[in-house]
């Protein structure tokens, strides 16, 4: 069963902590477009505070997200357990593509260095947190990351 919550409470943000990917859906409002996911990894993902979560983008792709967040467009996160523990979180948020030169602050309040690779920070304000069981999502075992 789904449950709703306004902002991520520390067990939920833990959970966030303990995850080694997460998944990125966005889309232009209103243009009948299509919606763009991508898995993202590199334990580049930071909960800020309650309401607020970043990640560091790395190029690879066509930068949809940032061009369909500059359109005014959504962003959905989605956490899910591989692990005993079920769980698949979302968050559903209004974000900001923010460049590099201007991401200095960004980066202290993730705790993060800012790789050379980086292309951007995805800066994301949480509207509304989903939970639901996750017991049909397999087992997998992590192996480690992959080189750039």
């Amino acid at each position: 069963m789904a449950k709703f919550y306004p902002a991520l409470d520390d067990g939920l943000a833990k959970f966030i902590d303990a995850q080694k990917i997460f998944f990125v859906a966005s889309a232009p409002p209103d243009s009948g477009e299509r919606v763009n996911v991508s898995p993202k990894g590199y334990s580049s993902f930071s909960v800020i505070d309650s309401k607020t979560v970043a990640y560091i983008d790395y190029p690879g792709s066509g930068n949809e997200t940032a061009r369909h967040i500059a359109r005014g467009g959504m962003v959905t996160l989605m956490f899910c357990s591989f692990d005993r523990t079920p769980m698949i979180l979302r968050l559903y948020c209004k974000g900001e593509a923010i460049p590099l030169e201007k991401a200095h602050d960004i980066a202290i309040g993730m705790k993060r260095e800012i790789p050379p690779n980086a292309r951007q920070i995805i800066l994301l304000h949480i509207e509304e947190v989903m939970t639901s069981c996750g017991d049909g999502v397999p087992y997998f075992k992590y192996l480690g990351e992959r080189k750039p």
